[in-house]
């Protein structure tokens, strides 16, 4: 009897900010086995100004892309503030991170935070410490880092693992979301 072959999928995930940015990349074996690859944060608070944060973000984001050929990308999408300018930012980094998988034309999805703590611990109203405490588990990792940027970034490729890129947009380039969105070019 023949094995069937294992698919693999690796998926990016990112937590958007603007003083750091958190990113977990994972190795999805089939349904059911996965590999942290690696996850981290970008610190961003010593740019002088947003425009120069932006543009780190894009470099960023981009070159994690280009070392480790993502198959999708899954951001975390803002929550709402009461800080429209806080908000604003936050959207504007979000955005940078999506065009840079768009330049690459990697499909994107997005997750509520509520929607990825659900995924990843069966509870929506998890704080992030119970977030950061289920990776370590499924991914055996002794200690997590001190910025819960990384672990929520991590939570989100995971969040979209499990499920199983059923909220994925089907626009997988610039051309493909103008197509399926042509009252939106002017």
């Amino acid at each position: 009897m023949e094995k069937k072959a294992v698919k693999e999928k690796i998926i990016l995930g990112l937590d958007p900010g603007t003083a750091v940015m958190g990113y977990g990349i994972i190795l999805a074996l089939g349904s059911s086995k996965l590999q942290l690859l690696q996850f981290g944060v970008i610190h961003l608070s010593k740019m002088e100004t947003h425009e120069l944060r932006l543009k780190k973000i894009f470099d960023r984001v981009l070159a994690l892309i280009d070392e480790f050929n993502p198959d999708e990308v899954a951001l975390e999408a803002p929550f709402f503030g009461k800080n429209v300018q806080s908000m604003l930012k936050l959207g504007r980094a979000q955005g940078v991170a999506m065009s840079a998988a768009l330049h690459r034309e990697i499909p994107i999805t997005e997750y509520a935070p509520r929607k990825v703590k659900q995924s990843v611990t069966g509870n929506g109203n998890a704080s992030k410490e119970q977030v950061a405490k289920m990776l370590m588990q499924i991914f055996s990792i002794k200690e997590m880092p001190k910025l819960l940027d990384a672990s929520d970034a991590l939570g989100v490729a995971v969040c979209h693992h499990y499920q199983n890129g059923t909220e994925k947009s089907k626009s997988k380039s610039w051309e493909g979301f103008l197509k399926e969105n042509p009252g939106r070019l002017k």
